[in-house]
């Protein structure tokens, strides 16, 4: 053997070596599991639209409006089909059913906040409600996941300056607090409690408060695993990192990630940009601090499917802005994203291009 043959088959190999050294250090491909959109696709379909043709392989569907003409024209196109379920809205409940009315600091029941109108998450005839309602849905409909959406106690995060009230302090709360914790509380009038409550036992409420929140999932994942066991679970949430409004979202929305991530297996941070008075570029940055707040791995559980507006308000969104939003929400670990809603994408050609044209080249 020659010592110029040597030279070249000892190159090769280094060369072999350092590659495979490369490639075994190297992530994996991002696979990007859903192209998706938010809202029933009637807007698509009166415009002539195969939703495949669009790039689009799964839509959300607010439960209401599932129904087997929809169910049966989506799987014909190849869909996955996700249920909003509106967990925590006591629109047109509360009124109808006083009792699960939220109760603020001063005794009072709460106003609605903005357009939201929440409810007492612990009343109980509430709760049999929606856990049948959910139960219903199940067992009509071959769905292939549900989306847990209102999930906090009574507030309005999708504002430029949102509405935190305190609540709830109805009779029901503090019975279930004093339980559950082993705290007495001291007698008095209700915004005598809550001022007790406030002043003396403020983490311990915080922490209850944020278990309550936790049951929920917990129970829905139950009926899950009993009705329609392997289908997903996920949840529409309040995008806010820890420190926003002086702690916020776990102190009044009641949403502690640290609790939630184990029992859900899609988190969908609401980055609606415009409707909270923030530039298109925050959906990246936020998408990218929650994939590090949260440890999410490649390909791993939970995934992260954000949801982005397309929807026009309290502005025109435009085309770029709309694209802009929509690489955000695909940006750091994440591996699927939607965007609300159907109709605003259906009335406007353009971000249907944006959307078509990312979509049919993310395969």
């Amino acid at each position: 053997m020659s010592k110029n043959y040597e030279f070249h088959l000892k190159k090769m190999l280094i060369y072999f070596f350092i590659g495979l050294l490369v490639s075994c250090t190297q992530e994996p491909k991002k696979v990007i599991e859903i192209k998706g959109v938010y809202g029933h696709p009637q807007p698509f379909w009166d415009k002539g639209y195969i939703l495949t043709e669009l790039g689009i392989n799964s839509i959300f569907v607010h439960s209401g409006s599932i129904n087997k003409e929809m169910m049966d024209r989506a799987r014909t196109e190849g869909m996955n089909v996700f249920a909003e379920f509106a967990t925590l809205n006591g629109k047109n409940y509360v009124e109808e059913h006083p009792e699960a009315w939220a109760i603020n600091e001063k005794g009072e029941q709460v106003e609605a906040a903005s357009w939201f109108m929440g409810v007492c998450p612990t009343e109980p005839g509430f709760r049999q409600y929606r856990f049948n309602q959910l139960r219903g849905l199940l067992s009509e409909f071959d769905i292939d996941g549900v989306w847990m959406d209102y999930v906090h106690w009574h507030a309005q995060f999708e504002e430029p300056e949102p509405i935190l009230p305190e609540t709830c302090f109805c009779d029901n709360c503090l019975t279930s607090f004093s339980k559950d914790t082993g705290f007495e509380i001291s007698e008095g009038t209700t915004p005598e409690k809550a001022q007790y409550i406030l002043e003396n036992l403020d983490p311990e409420w915080r922490d209850w408060r944020c278990k309550v929140i936790l049951d929920w999932a917990v129970e829905i994942r139950n009926i899950i695993n009993e009705v329609k066991p392997g289908i997903l679970l996920g949840i529409y949430h309040c995008p806010w990192t820890d420190g926003e409004f002086d702690g916020a979202r776990r102190r009044i929305l009641g949403l502690d990630y640290d609790l939630l991530r184990d029992f859900f297996d899609v988190f969908s941070p609401m980055v609606y940009h415009a409707r909270m008075g923030r530039e298109p570029a925050w959906v990246e940055e936020n998408i990218g601090w929650f994939c590090s707040r949260m440890n999410i791995e490649n390909q791993g559980f939970p995934k992260v499917w954000p949801i982005v507006q397309a929807y026009n308000n309290p502005y025109t969104v435009s085309a770029s802005e709309f694209e802009t939003v929509l690489k955000g929400g695909l940006t750091s670990k994440s591996s699927g994203v939607m965007m609300f809603t159907t109709r605003a994408m259906a009335e406007d050609e353009e971000k249907i291009d944006v959307m078509k044209n990312m979509y049919n080249n993310l395969d």
